[in-house]
Order: structure tokens, then C-alpha cells, then sequence
């Protein structure tokens, strides 16, 4: 065996939580061993809220009273175990020999952040180990351990980023991310009924449209595929469609200027008086003591703009009381807005290309959009509006940049 025989299966808690969708795990693992690839099943919890063993589910056993973040882990962690085992058995039903693996099991280190963590490390000798018994690991998602031992979760959507870690850990030929659509869509198809499933998008691409919203795949897995090169296709559980091939930098050529409509609600615009308008020193004092604190605070900036006289930016609408109690701490006077949404243009053909910000603004103006606030990279164009025209906002984009075709 080589190491371009493995390939890293996950399976999320939608095609795990059914029978028919665990038979269907069996059919994808089957078809793997038939090409002779050896496989490695990386899954979720099953199901969603409400589902007996989601991770809403088991979290809510406890309630909404403080509760101690390890605890939380650890119950959280259940879930992705409770499939691990059941997948397993289906495996082994199908005449399929399968070794069901905690995170810890599967050497998955991690910083010890509780509810959060990021992948440190993994030392897969037992995966190694299994796969050369001619066993398929099948192993839980979204956990690993801290530097302590502790059971630590990698925080929603985070068994993408177990599949991704093992990829890279594993030397894999591919990983394949099952859904249950059938591959990564120009817009959130619940927002955009045009939206179409992309043949082919760039690692770039894909971390973007993560980042600004799309939850197809976690962005710490989007960041993996793109900073690691590794292969990744997004595929439905259930059909038989190609899915979405995530390309390297290096071999993707975009065919239009744009690629996708991603959107995110639940975002606040905070405008500061900042002072010191005549006085460089002063001013720029006081911008730099406004970020320091709300770094320190854990309160992330997004589409900043400062000015002589201002600074605007946004947060999220769950950071507004911590980013407030920062600014009056600071002395500083603000405006609040809440009630907005971010929707970001992405395209690895967009940069250097004249009129796309033209077009992005005419178009969202014929379709009576408030544009509030713009923001922008090489791959993105972002625009801040009304949450309540979000939806309106995608269709305008995805509209005038013919991602239908």
C-alpha cells in the first residue's frame, strides 16, 4: 500500500442519522475498496436539534445555565462517538471489517481550547495501524485532546476539519466531504432558487466563500485544502452526481469573473468618534488603543474604515455588549446600528478586472438594496446592508453576474 491509496470519507450527521443514509455509507466505502483504495470514514453527529444524539440535542440535557466549558466538551464530544460506533456496525454488516475511533484514538492533538480548539498535531500510527490490518477506521469527527489529555471540540461544522487534518496527516490522495446536496452552489440555494452546484472552484475560492458564510465546509478545513494543496471533492451521500472538485492555485483557471454569492446575518456597524483630527500622533493613538482592547476583549473587526475622524467597523451582533463595554472603557463616543447583513461577491477572476465594483453597485441599486458599506480583496467584494434585504441583495449578485450558467 501507498500513501495515494487512502482516501478520507466524511460523512455528515444527515446521512448518518438514517438508515438509509448509513447504507449508503456502506455502498460509497465499498465502491472505495473496490477501486482499491483504503479508506478512512470521518463523521459527524447524527442528525440535527432535536435528533437524540445531535450535538444541540445532548447540549440541551444540560440546559442554558453556565456550565463548565470542559463538561460541555466532553458531552459534545459523545455524539460524534455514538456515530463513529454505529457506522462501524453498518460496516461490518455490509461484510466490511471497520474500527470505530475516538479522536484521541486516532492520535488528533489539539491547543486545548475549549468549545473551539484548533488541530495541533495528529500521530496516526493507530489509523496507520488499522488501515494495514486491512481495517477502515471509522472515526469521530469534530474532537481531539489538549496538551493536558482533555477532550476538546473543534467547534460546528469541525469534523470537515478532522477529515482534512487526517488528509494532510495521511498523505491521502483525496478527501472526499459527503453532504447531503450534491456539491458546493453558487449562493445559498434557500436565499437564491437560481443557485447552481459549481463543477470546479479554486481552494481560494472555497476558504472565501467559508469565511463569509457559506456552511458547506468548515473554514478551518477550507484553510487546510488551500494552504496544504490537498485534493478535496464535495459530493452527495445520496446520488450519484460528480460534485464539486476544489482545485489547487497553481492548476485552477477561472472562467468568469465571479464564482459565488456568499451572505452572513446577525452583523452590527459601530461608528467611533475618534479625536485627535489635527493631531496625527494623538489620532492614531487612539485608533491603535481601540483595536489592542478589542483584541484583548476577543472581539473580532471586520470591514473597517478609518478616517480623520472616525473609525467604522463591524462585529458580530454577539460581540455588540463586549465591543461597547471596550469603547466607554476607551472614553469613546459611538453609534450602534444593528440589523445587518454582509454578502460578499467572490471570484478568483475578479482581480484586476475594471467595472466589477460598478456593476456590483448597480445592480443592488436596481434592485433597491441600501449599500450601507463596501469592503474588498483580491477574490471578494463584500457589501453591508439591511438584513432584511440580504436575500434580495444574493439574487441581484447572482443575477448580474450570470452564475446561473
Amino acid at each position: 500500500m501507498t500513501a495515494s491509496d487512502i482516501i478520507v470519507m466524511k460523512f455528515g450527521g444527515t446521512s448518518v442519522a438514517r438508515p438509509e443514509g448509513r447504507s449508503a455509507i456502506a455502498a460509497r466505502v465499498t465502491e472505495a475498496l473496490e477501486r482499491d483504495a483504503s479508506p478512512v470514514v470521518v463523521v459527524s453527529a447524527m442528525g440535527r436539534a432535536g435528533a437524540p444524539y445531535a450535538t444541540d440535542t445532548l447540549l440541551g440535557l444540560i440546559g442554558s445555565l453556565p456550565s463548565d466549558p470542559r463538561e460541555r466538551d466532553l458531552l459534545a464530544s459523545t455524539g460524534e462517538v455514538v456515530s463513529a460506533v454505529i457506522v462501524a456496525h453498518e460496516l461490518r454488516h455490509a461484510g466490511i471489517d471497520a474500527l470505530a475511533m475516538t479522536g484521541a484514538e486516532a492520535g488528533i492533538g489539539t491547543d486545548g481550547t475549549f468549545e473551539n480548539a484548533t488541530i495541533t498535531e495528529i500521530h496516526p500510527a493507530a489509523v496507520i495501524a488499522a488501515i494495514d490490518a486491512r481495517q477502515v477506521p471509522v472515526i469521530a469527527g469534530f474532537q481531539g485532546v489538549g496538551p493536558d489529555g482533555r477532550v476538546t471540540t473543534l467547534g460546528r461544522g469541525g469534523s470537515d476539519t478532522t477529515a482534512c487534518a487526517l488528509g494532510v496527516a495521511l498523505g491521502a490522495d483525496a478527501v472526499e466531504i459527503y453532504t447531503d446536496v450534491d456539491g458546493v452552489m453558487t449562493a445559498d440555494p434557500r436565499s437564491c432558487g437560481a443557485a447552481m452546484v459549481l463543477e470546479r472552484l479554486s481552494a481560494d475560492e472555497l476558504f472565501q466563500m467559508a469565511r463569509h458564510g457559506s456552511r458547506v465546509v468548515h473554514t478551518p478545513a477550507a484553510e487546510l485544502a488551500l494552504s496544504s494543496g490537498l485534493s478535496v471533492r464535495v459530493r452527495n451521500t445520496y446520488s450519484d452526481h460528480p460534485g464539486t472538485v476544489v482545485a489547487d492555485i497553481a492548476s485552477y483557471r477561472p472562467s468568469s469573473v465571479a464564482t459565488a454569492v456568499s451572505h452572513s446575518v446577525g452583523i452590527a456597524r459601530i461608528r467611533v468618534t475618534i479625536p485627535g483630527e489635527d493631531d496625527g500622533a494623538a489620532h492614531m493613538d487612539a485608533l491603535t488603543r481601540v483595536f489592542r482592547a478589542m483584541a484583548d476583549a476577543g472581539v473580532s473587526l471586520d470591514m473597517f474604515t478609518p478616517s480623520t475622524t472616525t473609525l467604522l467597523f463591524t462585529v458580530r451582533e454577539q460581540d455588540v455588549p463586549r465591543a461597547c463595554s471596550v469603547l466607554e472603557a476607551c472614553g469613546l463616543t459611538y453609534e450602534l446600528r444593528q440589523g445587518l447583513a454582509k454578502v460578499t461577491l467572490i471570484g478568483a477572476g475578479m482581480h484586476g478586472v475594471p467595472g466589477v465594483m460598478a456593476r456590483v453597485a448597480e445592480s443592488l441599486a436596481e434592485a433597491g438594496v441600501n449599500l450601507l458599506q463596501t469592503a474588498d480583496s483580491h477574490t471578494t467584494i463584500s457589501v453591508l446592508v439591511p438584513a432584511d434585504e440580504a436575500v434580495i441583495a444574493v439574487s441581484a449578485l447572482h443575477d448580474a453576474f450570470d452564475l446561473s450558467s
